[in-house]
């Protein structure tokens, strides 16, 4: 299995996603975001945490508009698994492979601390690994993480199973508790929480060990 990590000037998550991956018997390959296409055989895109273009105009706004994004697009539109994290959430919504916004934490404040996340369904690649209603412990580390959509998004969502996973105690303000959502085909997961950071015991925690095990796992026997 190959995993594609794209890296853009302010990301700072770049390499803690790259060592899930291989530690969970990928083959990581590093993406710089002027590249035009993403190497050859790639099953899984990697979009990390940071803080892309420090933020400007909106969160993943002009990451975003890289070269590298109508690679990611058609890796995409084919049925290749995409996964952003934090600011690569951002970035998702922004290129339009995920629906909704990231708008300002509601108490406008940068939070940076575990939370507890409910796997709200196992019904993808990525949370396959878990149990349903299986409550994990992930950081965060956002300030704008308050996941927004209009009405008939948030309802097509929780008809579809769309949701990835909710908040236990919202830290962001997040419409309906959401931590992180799925594409209509359930191969793009946007979050924003970071269980990149959580691979291993020795380092904190290994909740985050099973998402990257699932999707490899999963990946490999399609």
């Amino acid at each position: 299995m190959k995993a594609a990590v794209i890296t853009f000037p302010g990301s700072n998550c770049d390499r803690d996603l790259a060592v899930a991956f291989e530690r969970a018997g990928a083959q990581v390959l590093r993406v710089w975001h002027k590249d035009t296409e993403l190497p050859a055989g790639v099953d899984v895109v990697g979009i990390p945490g940071g803080f892309s273009f420090g933020d400007y105009l909106r969160c993943g706004a002009i990451a975003a508009q890289s070269p590298i994004g109508a690679a990611v697009k058609r890796h995409a539109a084919r049925g290749g698994h995409v996964l952003g994290i934090c600011n690569g959430f951002q970035v998702l919504t922004e290129m339009g492979l995920l629906p909704g916004a990231l708008m300002r934490n509601a108490g406008l404040k940068f939070i940076c601390k575990t939370v507890e996340l409910q796997v709200a369904t196992t019904d993808c690649a990525y949370t396959c690994g878990y149990a349903a209603g299986q409550v994990i412990k992930v950081p965060v580390a956002h300030h704008d993480g308050n996941y927004t959509a209009d009405a008939e998004t948030l309802a097509q969502l929780q008809a579809e199973d769309r949701v990835a996973f909710r908040y236990v105690a919202n830290p962001n303000g997040a419409m309906g508790d959401i931590a992180g959502v799925l594409s209509a085909n359930r191969r793009v997961l946007g979050m924003m929480p970071h269980p990149e950071r959580v691979v291993d015991a020795a380092t904190g925690g290994a909740d985050g060990a099973a998402l990257f095990a699932g999707l490899i796992g999963k990946m490999a026997l399609a």
